[in-house]
């Protein structure tokens, strides 16, 4: 527990990392984030790198008293509200609710999000419906998000290319959609969205359970951390198996022809595939099925430490079949209508199998960023940091 207090609010004690010193004095908790900086920095400078940290009391009171003297010489003196602050004790209840006071909703039981696609634009029976805004520091999200319960579960509903259909898949805002649902205390993201087939038996109706992406896109904010916060997560394995799982199960309850596994090749669109291109997806690079949507979201989602799983309803052949030809919109339209039935049928399927009770995730999507965040604490920008407090604020 000690390490967890002062990797929370020290970002020079980096995870993974020991921290040894032995106060639970919560002067620590300085309420501006550079104020935290610049005394994790003075105590740095007094007693070694993080790897070697230790320290008394009295080593912290000095580097404190060091810090005051030059906030005061600087002009930077607290205020009363943030010296009360910084002289309340730290409690595991005050670490609990530090994200609660960031305007992030807690997490400790499960909240399913499901950003539908083409065709799926709410969820049936959902109780206390209430459609909310969310402010993010990265923009707007595609729309407001539908909240409530179902079966007794918390869930939310976001429609990535908003209500009415008015963003294309370039202009969906993927970092505000995902911040959003982090901001929520979503714990789990299920995408809904329709799809091609480059395979015969993956016909048009049938669902696909992705575990695999191939990403051509090229104009898209495709991460929350760049200069001032460099953070590499692994994606080799980016959705979630757990909650494949229960996608996979919920779907066969439903009676929907499912397929576990798929590479989906994502693309950037809004034109579909050359006749040139769908066969070279199929053929040499192995891929299943192609969308425009599925990226970059999968990789914030892991950025967000949030369990994602990805259902794609199967619309059309692309362009490959030499029985189907080219890629018809009104055939797609015909088709995204049964999906549609099909994936709120599974969606409602989804609560009894996932449980009230949130469990860390046994695949680690929870714990993403644990060693992912490379920069010195010294050198990360505040502007940046603010920005990621709620999808980096477990570790910064």
């Amino acid at each position: 527990m000690q390490g967890d207090i002062w990797r929370t609010w020290f970002p020079g004690c980096l995870a993974g990392v020991s921290c040894t010193f032995s106060s639970t004095d919560a002067k620590a908790q300085i309420a501006n984030m550079q104020e935290r900086e610049a005394f994790w920095s003075i105590f740095r400078d007094r007693h070694g790198p993080p790897q070697d940290l230790s320290g008394s009391q009295k080593d912290f009171d000095d580097a404190w008293q060091e810090f005051q003297e030059q906030s005061q010489a600087r002009g930077l003196l607290l205020t009363d509200e943030q010296a009360a602050l910084a002289n309340h004790r730290l409690s595991p209840h005050n670490l609990q609710n530090t994200q609660s006071n960031r305007g992030i909703e807690p997490v400790s039981n499960t909240k399913i999000a499901v950003i539908g696609g083409s065709g799926i634009y709410d969820i049936d029976g959902l109780q206390g419906a209430e459609w909310v805004s969310v402010d993010t520091p990265w923009g707007d999200p595609s729309d407001q998000i539908l909240t409530g319960s179902l079966d007794g579960i918390d869930m939310a509903f976001l429609p990535r290319h908003g209500r009415g259909h008015v963003h294309s898949p370039t202009e969906v805002p993927y970092r505000a959609n995902i911040d959003a649902l982090k901001r929520l205390g979503v714990t789990d993201v299920i995408s809904v969205s329709a799809c091609g087939s480059f395979r015969e038996a993956m016909a048009p109706g049938d669902f696909v359970i992705v575990d695999q992406f191939i990403d051509r896109t090229f104009a898209r904010d495709k991460s929350f951390f760049g200069t001032g916060c460099v953070a590499h997560v692994s994606v080799a394995h980016p959705t979630c198996p757990r909650l494949s799982d229960a996608c996979e199960m919920a779907a066969k309850s439903a009676g929907i022809t499912i397929h576990r596994g798929g590479t989906y090749l994502a693309m950037e669109g809004p034109q579909f595939s050359t006749l040139a291109e769908s066969k070279m997806y199929r053929e040499q690079w192995g891929a299943d099925v192609i969308g425009m949507t599925n990226m970059p979201e999968a990789k914030l989602a892991r950025e967000a430490e949030l369990c994602y799983a990805s259902v794609a309803m199967v619309t059309d052949y692309d362009s490959w079949h030499p029985d189907h030809g080219e890629v018809d919109v009104t055939a797609i339209i015909a088709t995204l209508t049964g999906n549609a039935e099909k994936g709120r049928a599974l969606v409602k399927g989804l609560p009894a199998l996932l449980g009230e009770d949130r469990t860390p995730c046994p695949h680690g999507c929870d714990r993403a960023l644990e060693y992912a965040i490379l920069t010195a604490p010294e050198k990360r920008d505040p502007v940046l940091l603010a920005k990621l407090d709620a999808i980096a604020g477990r570790i910064l």
